[in-house]
């Protein structure tokens, strides 16, 4: 009689899961005190930028909604997202995703993390997750900072949108809202490249700048006069064109775009980091990232992405800047007709609409010695309007200074009882003259 000896079970080996391995990128990250401090100053460095600006006599006026931060409050997250857009966001995805993976790197944690997790691609979710976790909560903390500020130092008011026309608060507060949702598609790009960045370049300082780097790349094309489908065509241009929303009817039609590309971007700049990094040799403790690679699999897809989206874009928006007389005429025009039915109600006179109005603008470049197109600060427009009961129409006169992203400024130019003083005087006394200077957007695609 033989005895059979059987064979232990062998151990199974599995990949920790994903959600513990969250949590300890998560925690990993809001362990380091870099990030501890933008979080407390994303929560707190809104309110007080908000409530010392809104208080101040000057106000930031070549700041979209700039000169609003005395009579709503919902003026203040505006201007602070026009800024977010332009500085902070950039280098909030540059410190949070552009460090991610390259902090392992200059630790040499990586056999640590490999025999502890045992699965290089849960390593990159868990590390992607975090960081966009991280980003997410210093974006609240921007929004929620700066609106209740806003609305505690100087209230819960109307919002003049830009086209003239008010919006209640209820109203204020929902497209508010939306521009900063909008806001995040651009930055999720932006956190990708960053990504993209911390796994290519390995030790490299340039993987934690790059995020940061290409924001400024971008905003120096978008102030260049460059065709209106290269600027759809940039992953940022989503922290412009929330603009739109502050018109009647809302330009959806830019902003849907913007956000559309960023997203794309933002996939496919995730999937380039992800092949990078499953790719990768971890048995080099020395590892600065591959030149070569960084950039066939990372710098050549992103410039075939841009080409594709241009060419693709290019039939719908056209090759010009966007900018045309009759689009500058209609906007002028009917942001005038709404701010002078605002000016009547200040002065107590006696309400008329804006079909009675009649308004119309008539608007030349250069003194007639241009084409009546594109960006310029020499556009001047003649605008005229009929009131009820009176045979002569009252005309106006303003300078405009339009910059290629479609905003301008009108800079009222006389005559002085209409918009030749900054007050007027009402019988409540001195307010400020809506009809003085105004901001405007024009819609750079084709108006149907």
């Amino acid at each position: 009689m033989t005895a059979t000896l059987a064979a232990p079970d062998t151990p199974v080996v599995r990949p920790v899961p994903i959600t513990r391995g969250y949590r300890f990128e998560l925690v990993k990250l809001l362990s380091q005190w870099r990030v501890r401090v933008l979080i407390v100053a994303c929560w707190l460095a809104p309110a007080v930028f908000v409530t010392v600006v809104s208080q101040q006599a000057s106000l930031p006026v070549d700041t979209l909604f700039g000169r609003m931060m005395h009579a709503t409050g919902w003026a203040g997250p505006l201007v602070l997202l026009g800024f977010s857009g332009s500085w902070a966001l950039p280098l909030l995805t540059s410190l949070v995703a552009g460090d991610v993976f390259a902090a392992e790197d200059r630790l040499g944690t990586w056999r640590h993390l490999l025999v502890a997790v045992r699965s290089p691609r849960r390593i990159f979710v868990s590390k992607a997750l975090s960081s966009l976790s991280v980003i997410v909560v210093l974006v609240i903390g921007l929004v929620v900072s700066s609106t209740v500020s806003g609305l505690l130092v100087v209230g819960n008011r109307q919002l003049i949108g830009l086209d003239g026309h008010l919006l209640s608060p209820g109203d204020a507060a929902g497209r508010v809202l939306l521009a900063w949702l909008c806001a995040l598609a651009p930055t999720l790009a932006l956190a990708a490249i960053g990504l993209l960045g911390s796994v290519a370049m390995g030790r490299s300082p340039m993987g934690l700048l790059l995020p940061a780097v290409v924001a400024l790349a971008m905003q120096i094309v978008q102030q260049l006069p460059v065709p209106v489908a290269v600027r759809l065509a940039l992953p940022g241009y989503a922290f412009i064109s929330w603009n739109g929303l502050f018109t009647d009817p809302a330009q959806r039609g830019p902003l849907l775009i913007g956000v559309i590309v960023s997203l794309v971007w933002a996939v496919v700049a995730t999937g380039l980091a992800y092949l990078l990094f499953v790719r990768r040799d971890f048995t080099n403790p020395t590892h600065d990232g591959s030149g070569r690679r960084a950039l066939t699999a990372g710098l050549v897809p992103l410039v075939v992405l841009l080409g594709v989206s241009v060419a693709a874009l290019a039939p719908v928006t056209g090759f010009g800047s966007g900018i045309e007389q009759d689009k500058v005429q209609r906007s002028v025009a009917i942001e005038f007709a709404h701010l002078y039915r605002l000016q009547t109600k200040q002065l107590n006179r006696a309400d008329v609409t804006e079909a009675q109005l009649q308004t119309a603008a008539e608007c030349t470049k250069g003194g007639d010695q241009v084409a009546a197109r594109g960006p310029g600060n020499d556009w001047r427009c003649v605008i005229s309007w009929h009131l009820p009961g009176v045979d002569v129409a009252g005309s106006a006169i303003y300078q405009l200074d339009i910059n290629p992203l479609g905003r301008y400024v009108a800079d009222g130019d006389g005559p002085k009882e209409v918009n030749g003083f900054f007050l007027v005087r009402t019988p409540s006394g001195d307010e400020p003259n809506p009809l003085w200077q105004f901001d405007g957007n024009i819609e750079l695609l084709p108006v149907k």
